[in-house]
């Protein structure tokens, strides 16, 4: 539950900040984080989903097949070759013997960390960078920037939203434009066109 005059939604990262602060994260060895936002953004999943992956899931090939524990739907990601060459490259830093472990393990070792840590930190880790995003810094703007990302590339198309829609899972076209903050902003431009 948010408070009164709380931000509770988030945006999308710019993809500049995106790819500085991932290459910050491996240089300065914040692995875990580095990990987490590469495959937050590069596949779109849910944290619910990317707390559960495993290391040898991205070692089986350039397809990652799960079911989302919130739909309960099978899923079909393809790995981008900039995402695989990020986790084998982080896991020789991080000298992972065993690949079927949690990527994301809590201080036990014995099971991932909670999606509130994750918040809690990104949140310093996005002080700590400078890194700015419009509204709370959550896990969920890894889905969002993944959003942004294909719009922009595919000039805001007709077709790049419908294929989010189904990347997503929304149920709708206009559910992905208001998701994604494109019905706001076609809103507030109605504002701009008033012109005398």
């Amino acid at each position: 539950m948010s408070l009164v005059g709380q931000k509770t939604t988030t945006s999308a990262m710019d993809w500049e900040d995106f790819k500085s602060i991932i290459s910050k994260l491996e240089r300065d060895k914040d692995y875990t984080y580095c990990l987490l936002i590469s495959i937050g953004v590069f596949t779109g999943l849910r944290i619910s989903d990317i707390l559960e992956l495993r290391f040898n899931q991205f070692l089986e090939g350039d397809i990652l097949i799960l079911t989302e524990k919130k739909t309960k739907k099978v899923r079909k990601i393809k790995l981008n070759e900039d995402l695989i060459g990020i986790i084998q490259r982080v896991m020789k830093k991080m000298k992972v013997v065993d690949s079927s472990r949690y990527i994301f393990l809590n201080r036990y070792g014995s099971k991932p960390i909670d999606r509130s840590w994750v918040n809690v930190n990104l949140k310093k880790i996005f002080r700590k960078y400078g890194i700015h995003v419009e509204g709370n810094v959550s896990s969920h703007m890894f889905r969002k920037t993944l959003g942004n990302r294909v719009l922009k590339l595919n000039n805001y198309s007709d077709q790049s939203i419908i294929l989010l829609m189904e990347l997503f899972g929304h149920s709708s076209y206009a559910i992905t434009k208001k998701y994604l903050g494109l019905r706001e902003k076609e809103v507030l431009s109605v504002y701009d066109s008033l012109k005398l």
